[in-house]
């Protein structure tokens, strides 16, 4: 087990993220994030539970607490998805008003 400053830092450089990017994400400062993840400073009980949300991990486990990390979505999976079911009822909204256009112009040239 580890303490949160690695488990915190570890977790950003899984995802491949900047600390410029996830700062942004989790809505702090970089800086701030920088001393969070360096041990400079601890976070409030807030920032702890919006980073579980957002890395999909449990609180026990960002603590260092525990080695599972639980079976919480990461948050940027749930934005992805929710993404994709949008974009399947534009694309379906979109092939609808093709159909009915298709129809329009079909009409017209029977005119």
């Amino acid at each position: 087990m580890s303490c949160f400053c690695i488990v915190l830092s570890a977790l950003r450089k899984e995802r491949r993220l900047s600390q410029k990017q996830a700062a942004l994400e989790l809505g702090i400062s970089q800086a701030l994030l920088s001393h969070y993840e360096n041990g400079v400073r601890e976070p409030k009980l807030e920032f702890v539970i919006k980073t579980c949300d957002y890395y999909g991990v449990t609180a026990d486990y960002i603590l260092g607490r525990s080695d599972d990390r639980g079976d919480k979505p990461p948050i940027m999976i749930e934005i992805i998805n929710n993404a994709v079911v949008e974009l399947q009822e534009m694309k379906s909204t979109g092939d609808a008003l093709i159909e009915k256009l298709k129809y329009l112009t079909i009409d017209e040239r029977q005119d």
